[in-house]
């Protein structure tokens, strides 16, 4: 069997695809990009042969990058936060049936690992933005407005076991952080706030402490049956 190339296994195989980044979470202008994440199961025979389907593809369109089921399944269930979003993004361009599945899994990929993916993410970036605050005299403003973005996410994930993508009625102070109108010390106090209000959430929180790998490793393997036949 040919080994398809990844545009083509993305363009006929892709079972699920929305818009994430700015116009997902509520904080899009004129300007944004509409980024687009999407999974695509590769058909079964071609993890028969030496040369395996690509786990990842960069196209075909601009600003739309796609994940292997399978690859995608491992990353969300690390609780990474770009794999998240995508399931629970307000903006799906393409869904089908496998892809319905998929979406219904959404409950079986959360869990508190989600604390440590976040806050901890967030506090190595902001090591980092301070250096350049230091060095420059400001740092990359729209990169420390995601970063707040991810602590606000985070806590409505913990508090209510859920994760909700629009930022909703933070929306206007957002942008304003964006456009660097906040000053340092406001938007210190403000992530320090949230990592507090974070801490207090993983000690509330209803979320399993890991994930549901046992239903997601068994719908994973109904789709490889099903996909037999595949081309």
């Amino acid at each position: 069997m040919d080994q398809p190339d990844g545009d083509r296994l993305v363009l006929a195989h892709t079972i699920y695809a929305a818009v994430v980044g700015s116009r997902a979470f509520g904080l899009d202008t004129d300007a944004s990009d509409t980024d687009t994440r999407g999974v695509y199961v590769a058909p079964t025979e071609s993890f028969w042969s030496l040369a395996k389907p690509p786990t990842h593809v960069d196209g075909p369109v601009p600003e739309w990058f796609s994940w292997e089921v399978e690859r995608f399944c491992e990353l969300a269930l690390k609780a990474n936060p770009n794999l998240l979003e995508v399931l629970h993004s307000p903006l799906v361009v393409r869904q089908t049936a496998l892809g319905e599945e998929l979406v219904g899994l959404r409950e079986a990929f959360l869990s508190q690992l989600a604390y440590q993916t976040y806050s901890g993410y967030v506090l190595s970036q902001f090591k980092k933005l301070e250096a350049d605050f230091r060095r420059d005299g400001a740092p990359k403003w729209k990169h420390v407005m995601h970063l707040i973005r991810l602590l606000l996410a985070a806590r409505g994930l913990l508090l209510e076991a859920r994760l909700v993508v629009d930022v909703g009625p933070d929306r206007e102070r957002l942008l304003a952080l964006k456009r660097g109108e906040l000053p340092w010390d406001e938007v210190e106090r403000w992530r320090l706030g949230l990592h507090e209000e974070l801490d207090n959430a993983l000690r509330r929180t209803v979320l399993p402490a890991t994930p549901d790998v046992a239903r997601v490793d068994a719908w994973l393997r109904s789709v490889r049956r099903r996909s037999i036949g595949d081309t």
